[in-house]
């Protein structure tokens, strides 16, 4: 048993991006924090939300339109946000997209 996870290529973790869908997959998960891969079809849309945890999100492909609290940002491969706990966000899909979300268990912050 190794100590170490390795993901050689985060896109083969979702076979295809469905259409008119968003699909997810938890690839790890340890108690200090959970990391989702997502892959969201042209114009598929997480309204906006909040979390009682602190997160991470970096667009690995595609491009996307995030609001994090009252700002919108135009997003692309590439981008990586730190979000604090309840802070309100949404993320709309503009082309195929990839985002990699890693979710910190609270009292790990």
């Amino acid at each position: 048993m190794s100590d170490y996870t390795l993901i050689p290529a985060l896109e083969e973790l979702i076979d295809v991006i469905q259409p008119d869908s968003i699909v997810s997959r938890t690839f790890h998960r340890d108690c200090q924090f959970k990391t989702i891969l997502f892959g969201f079809d042209a114009g598929q849309e997480l309204s906006e939300h909040t979390s009682s945890q602190a997160a991470i999100i970096q667009i690995v492909k595609g491009d996307a339109t995030v609001t994090l609290g009252e700002d919108t940002h135009e997003l692309t491969a590439g981008a990586w946000v730190h979000m604090p706990p309840r802070l309100k966000h949404s993320i709309t899909a503009k082309t195929p997209l990839l985002m990699l979300l890693l979710m910190f268990e609270t009292t790990n912050i």
